[in-house]
C-alpha cells in the first residue's frame, strides 16, 4: 500500500515538473502564482467566515431580528479577471452577503444586516484580495474599469 502511494505521488510530481518546464500550465486555469500568498489569505478568510457565522446566528436567534436588507454597489480594485472572481466568491462565502452581479469592476452585493454591509464597505476584503493577486501594474484585457463614483 505504501509503495503504491509513494509511486503515485512520485508520478504526479514528475508530470507537474514536465508540464511546468513545457510551459503548458494555464496560469488563469491553474493560478500557481498565487500559491504562497493564498496561504496567508485563507486563514484570514476562514476567520471572517467564522465571525460572520456568529454574527448571522446572533441576528437569527435575537428576539427582534435586526435584519436590514440592503443592495450595495462595491468597486473592486483587482486588475485581473481571476482577482475579481476571487473577490466575488469571497464575499459570497462570507455569511450575510451574496454577490449578485459583476459588471466590469462594480459588484452588486446583497447584505443581510447593516453590520455585514459596513464590514464589506470597509474595503478590508478588497485590499486583501488585491494583495493576494499582487499584480498592481497588470492590465488584463478582459477586465474593464469604470471611472467616477459608484452609482
Amino acid at each position: 500500500m505504501t509503495l503504491l502511494l509513494g509511486l503515485g505521488v512520485a508520478s504526479v510530481a514528475i508530470i507537474v515538473w514536465i508540464a511546468h518546464h513545457m510551459d503548458v500550465i494555464d496560469h488563469e486555469g491553474h493560478p500557481i502564482h498565487l500559491t504562497q500568498r493564498v496561504l496567508l489569505y485563507w486563514p484570514w478568510l476562514i476567520k471572517e467566515i467564522v465571525l460572520s457565522n456568529i454574527h448571522v446566528a446572533r441576528v437569527i436567534v435575537s428576539r427582534d431580528m435586526p435584519i436590514r436588507l440592503s443592495l450595495l454597489k462595491v468597486r473592486s480594485t483587482q486588475k485581473t479577471e481571476l482577482g475579481q472572481v476571487v473577490y466575488a466568491n469571497s464575499i459570497t462565502l462570507t455569511p450575510g452577503t451574496v454577490t449578485i452581479e459583476v459588471d466590469k469592476d462594480i459588484l452588486c452585493v446583497h447584505a443581510l444586516t447593516r453590520g455585514t454591509a459596513d464590514n464589506l464597505m470597509s474595503g478590508e476584503m478588497d485590499r486583501r484580495v488585491t494583495d493576494l493577486e499582487a499584480h498592481p501594474d497588470s492590465s488584463d484585457p478582459l477586465v474593464e474599469t469604470t471611472k467616477g463614483p459608484v452609482q
